[in-house]
């Protein structure tokens, strides 16, 4: 599930549900909604259709009054009740900032700026969430671009929901996919110009970290600030939110089904790869960076090999590339095996064992095409990865030291085959 929701004018509209919390269950969807500047959205538009069969019941808009004076608004409709909530009370220009300004611990003093400035303004925009959850309604948060004051609000909440703080901090990183239209909005309202400080619209992982880790330091836990800081019965919020906003894990999981990809899927797989890269990196696994492959990357796999989807009841699960010859890591060798690469699949969402689902229908279609074996490579430094594959019947065959694709330094991986078939 891509959780990001397109819109035309919008750009980081994204669904808080699907996450799975430390008792098994998980947040709602369609219930909780972060999002940038609704002020942007119009009436009589298409983006206005979509906005309204969210059917939010609840807006809190996190800007300056001066802010919502100068960027507009989300148009009033009955269907919704509108708040302004300034959770920040000492404002900083961002593009204005130098070159040298460290995102992290500058954007995380912030954010403390705004833990201990907000109180107030934090405390009624949880109260609101809360009674939103009782009734049962979609509310929506947002402050300008839905990556400090939203994100900021998000991780508590999901905090308090029981989500684990490496996929607090994902999705606070998830922003980077919308960095780069982003920074297109702001050069298009400021002459073509660019941000002085290149951190602009930026949402590393390390913003996250610090801050929860200073919010802690200073009160002991997420809850230990709801009841100090903002005197609300964190007991009480955190039964209530969870009593309304979680549901159980399913117990039965829909059939993977599969078809190949073709060229026009190709934004699907680099948005794909670029949120299984951000989930790694909150994760500690240095393996794959957002951005490294483009659309002609994918386009030029399906043309030279094969590039397969996986859904579920309709929605993307996975997807993996099939070659039939990779010369970078296993020099020239005869057509004896299919090699499988970039095995993704969609976080949170995916049924489990979606993964080795994937990998054994790559293996089916090596076996069809009449070869042997199924290779692939894992990098030398990513245990873990290894560990996955030696489970799933591969072995250890050998190391490349300076395996290249053409698009950085060369780098070492680990070769791994299974027999299919004598």
């Amino acid at each position: 599930m891509d959780r990001h929701i397109r819109f035309d004018a919008l750009r980081n509209v994204r669904d808080l549900g699907g996450y799975a919390t430390g008792d098994g269950r998980r947040v709602r969807p369609r219930r909780l909604f972060r999002a940038d500047g609704l002020g942007k959205l119009g009436r009589d538009t298409p983006d206005w259709d979509r906005f309204l069969a969210l059917g939010i019941g609840t807006v809190i808009d996190l800007r300056h009054d001066w802010e919502v004076d100068r960027q507009g608004r989300v148009p009033e409709h009955p269907s919704f009740t509108y708040h302004n909530l300034s959770i920040e009370h000492r404002p900083y220009d961002q593009p204005a900032l130098g070159p040298e300004v460290e995102p992290g611990p500058y954007l995380a003093e912030r954010y403390m700026e705004v833990a201990e400035d907000g109180t107030k303004e934090i405390r009624a925009a949880l109260e609101l969430i809360r009674d939103a959850a009782v009734s049962d309604t979609p509310l929506v948060f947002h402050c300008a671009s839905g990556k400090d004051r939203t994100g900021e609000l998000a991780a508590l909440v999901l905090t308090l929901l029981g989500v684990d703080e490496p996929t607090v901090v994902e999705d606070f990183t998830l922003t980077e996919l919308a960095s780069p239209a982003l920074l297109a909005d702001w050069r298009a309202r400021n002459g073509g110009r660019t941000p002085n400080w290149p951190g602009y619209g930026r949402a590393p992982a390390a913003v996250m970290r610090l801050f929860l880790t200073a919010l802690k330091a200073k009160y002991g836990s997420v809850g230990a600030y709801v009841s100090d800081a903002l005197e609300l019965d964190a007991q009480a919020l955190t039964a209530t939110l969870r009593a309304h906003l979680l549901e159980p894990a399913p117990t039965a999981w829909p059939t993977l089904t599969y078809r190949r990809a073709v060229p026009a899927d190709a934004p699907l797989l680099v948005r794909l790869r670029d949120t299984a890269a951000l989930r790694q990196l909150t994760r500690g696994i240095d393996q794959w960076k957002p951005g490294e492959k483009d659309e002609a990357h994918f386009v030029e796999r399906m043309r030279e090999g094969e590039v397969w989807l996986a859904y579920a009841s309709g929605h993307l699960a996975g997807a993996w590339e099939l070659w039939w010859d990779d010369p970078a890591a296993w020099g020239p060798r005869p057509p004896e095996a299919g090699y499988i690469h970039r095995l993704m699949t969609t976080p949170h969402t995916a049924p489990p064992g979606a993964g080795r689902a994937l990998l054994a229908e790559a293996e089916s279609r090596i076996t069809a095409a009449g070869r042997p074996c199924a290779r692939l490579d894992c990098l030398s430094s990513n245990p873990r990865l290894r560990a996955y594959y030696e489970s799933a019947g591969y072995t250890v065959v050998g190391e490349q030291p300076a395996k290249t694709d053409g698009t950085g330094s060369p780098y070492a991986v680990t070769l791994m085959e299974k027999r299919l078939r004598d």
